[in-house]
């Protein structure tokens, strides 16, 4: 049976590197190896548009770095559709929302990112950062139970929106999936001389440098221990977390932005991937070190409760205790080639292909039950 052709609209993109950006690609990748179709309309960056990708006029959003708001249109480029799927209940989820009408199609929103939990990047005080949190929760409900089906990422996400939220939309749990192929195993000697990376354990995180992923929490944990703590990537809160490690008894090395082609090698490189991030509606960079080899040492919190299973690929702390985060991380490095075993052994449960084959019944659900979206 031939594949819907899908319209996807999403306020992040290329060339940002962040899960919804290598969710959005990774999908449609697999969906062309496939032989169908999924459309893409995103934010006009210096991204170069390859065929079936269509930019919109864009502006800069003035509270976060690096990220741009699309004008919600639809691009004329776009006609034929069977589906559509929404990335963000923002500017181009709204555009999705109207051409899904227009076209009396499905709408299928995936929840990648709790809004409620940025409302910082929005308050110019702490006075109002809770009202804003609670618009965001009540604009996120209004906009989920209008679309024809929610995806989310994991258990502990889908259990937040139907009880946390409120929405009443049919909810599917669908992990984003991991393209093994890419994220495994590999040497790592060249990428350590390449970074001027020392001898002995490395730890590490890759990824957006975000206040709410509680980054300084990962060197106040390493403070005493004796390692290399390792940042990939960038983003606002990248100056503090410098001034931070300066003050600390720790050798960190910030690598700035790590190029795609090199992230195996920076998860393989690592002894243990640290994690403190609340926030994760899934937490595919935890999913990503596992791939590749690397137990992850996470929060006891949001999606990572269920994405890091305990003595299997890594461990958990309690949130905001900073003694057993670093105790977790000594554990870790000295059960490192048991865990790894582990982690190498699993690999086929978090595959990508796996996940789009879920995505095709989930199109196939709600065209058979019709659209609804209003």
């Amino acid at each position: 049976m031939a594949l819907p052709r899908v319209a996807a609209f999403t306020d992040t993109y290329l060339p940002t590197v962040n899960g919804v950006t290598y969710t959005v690609k990774t999908w449609r990748e697999q969906w062309a190896q496939r032989d169908a179709r999924m459309d893409v309309v995103y934010p006009r960056s210096d991204h170069r548009a390859t065929a079936g990708e269509h930019p919109v006029t864009s502006l800069p959003f003035p509270f976060y770095d690096g990220f741009r708001v699309g004008v919600p249109r639809i691009p004329s480029a776009i006609s034929t559709v069977d589906i559509v799927h929404a990335h963000t209940p923002f500017s181009l989820g709204l555009a999705a929302k109207r051409f899904a009408r227009k076209r009396d199609a499905p709408l299928v929103a995936s929840y990648h990112t709790p809004t409620s939990e940025y409302a910082s990047y929005l308050s110019v005080n702490g006075s109002i950062e809770d009202l804003i949190g609670d618009t965001a929760t009540r604009y996120e409900r209004w906009f989920l139970d209008h679309v024809d089906m929610v995806i989310t990422p994991s258990e502990q996400t889908a259990t937040h929106l139907e009880s946390a939220v409120g929405v009443e939309t049919p909810v599917e749990v669908l992990p984003n999936g991991v393209d093994t192929d890419f994220f495994a195993p590999t040497e790592t000697a060249a990428f350590r001389e390449r970074y001027d990376l020392p001898d002995g354990p490395l730890v590490g995180y890759t990824g957006r440098h975000g206040y709410e992923k509680n980054l300084d929490n990962i060197i106040r944990a390493a403070d005493g221990l004796d390692v290399t703590l390792v940042f990939g990537g960038d983003g606002p809160a990248r100056d503090d977390l410098a001034r931070l490690a300066e003050e600390a008894d720790v050798d960190v090395r910030f690598l700035g932005f790590v190029d795609r082609s090199e992230l195996p090698a920076l998860y393989a490189t690592l002894d243990v991937f640290a994690f403190p991030s609340p926030v994760e509606t899934q937490g595919l960079v935890a999913l990503e070190a596992n791939a590749c080899g690397t137990p992850v040492v996470g929060v006891d919190a949001g999606a990572l409760s269920n994405t890091i299973d305990d003595g299997e690929r890594g461990y958990t702390y309690p949130p905001g205790d900073i003694d057993a985060f670093r105790e977790r991380i000594q554990h870790t490095l000295e059960e490192y080639e048991t865990l790894r075993a582990t982690c190498l052994a699993r690999r086929d449960r978090i595959s990508v292909e796996h996940s789009v084959d879920r995505l095709a019944d989930i199109y196939a659900q709600v065209s058979c039950t019709g659209g609804r979206t209003q």
